[in-house]
């Protein structure tokens, strides 16, 4: 089986299961069960990030395509938006572009016991806005500079900064471009921003390289998600993330359901109220 010296696992109903397709992809028998269990090892942090009053920021950056959207729809699926939100800012208005960049920003930051992810983030100024030409050389200079003592602050605050990279090839892109193209429901996923960005794939890469060179720092790294298969990316991020916090198990036990109180109450009729067809 290659690499992979054993390509089986059991099910939680003791099913024995193949882990990897042929073509090295995950089956789907395994990535659904490895979902389960880290989406369960989730709730698990995210009780132990409330309980202790952590403050949790994850940077999901990359191109288009690349599926920062897809791991972070699987990250909040079965938490408490409460708890764990998604900040995903759209263009800055006339006046938040007076402000200073990192602004708007430091306003979405997390209080104790929360988790924000960010899907994209500051570093649209370097990556977006200096490839498209919308921020100025001055400006992203000025970016790059500011970028590792703002993150620093951070970190000194207590603020726990995950920064992640999800790197998608030129073939794999175009692939999922096309996908989009093709399907009228997912169109509406394929922008103007997405085929500039297409065309100007090499001047990404130079943006991205840039952004390492200045912001890979010690205290807040980039971690390099390879994405061009989608469920190994999902789960190599999801696992990452659980093993750069430590928590434990924190989660309450099963409470007792309280019996309805007894009070005498008679309620409308039934045929007083307007329901829905009932089509299914």
């Amino acid at each position: 089986m290659g690499k992979h010296a054993k390509n089986t696992f059991i099910d939680g109903k003791g099913k024995e299961h193949k882990k990897y397709r042929d073509d090295n992809r995950l089956t789907k028998a395994f990535y659904e069960y490895e979902l389960a269990r880290l989406q369960e090892e989730l709730v698990k942090l995210q009780y132990w990030v409330k309980e202790k009053g952590l403050k949790v920021a994850i940077v999901f950056e990359g191109r288009g395509s690349a599926g920062k959207g897809g791991v972070i729809k699987r990250i909040t699926e079965r938490m408490n938006s409460r708890i764990a939100r998604v900040v995903a800012l759209p263009k800055p208005t006339d006046r938040e572009k007076t402000q200073w960049w990192f602004q708007r920003y430091a306003a979405q930051l997390p209080a104790a016991g929360e988790i924000v992810l960010f899907d994209r983030s500051w570093y649209n100024r370097s990556n977006v806005e200096w490839v498209m030409g919308f921020a100025t050389e001055a400006q992203v200079q000025e970016f790059l500079r500011s970028c590792p003592e703002f993150e620093r602050m951070l970190v000194r605050s207590g603020i726990i900064l995950l920064k992640y990279w999800f790197s998608v090839s030129y073939e794999e892109q175009r692939r999922r471009f096309e996908s989009r193209n093709r399907t009228p429901l997912k169109r509406w996923k394929l922008s103007e921003m997405d085929l500039e960005e297409h065309r100007l794939f090499v001047q990404y890469s130079k943006a991205k390289d840039m952004t390492f060179k200045y912001t890979d720092i010690k205290q807040a790294p980039w971690y390099v998600v390879p994405s061009d298969d989608k469920k190994k990316a999902r789960l190599n991020c999801i696992h990452h993330i659980l093993s750069q916090i430590p928590y434990e198990d924190v989660v309450p036990d099963p409470v007792k359901l309280p019996d309805m109180e007894k009070e005498a109450y008679i309620r409308p009729p039934l045929e007083d109220q307007t329901f829905v067809p009932q089509v299914y």
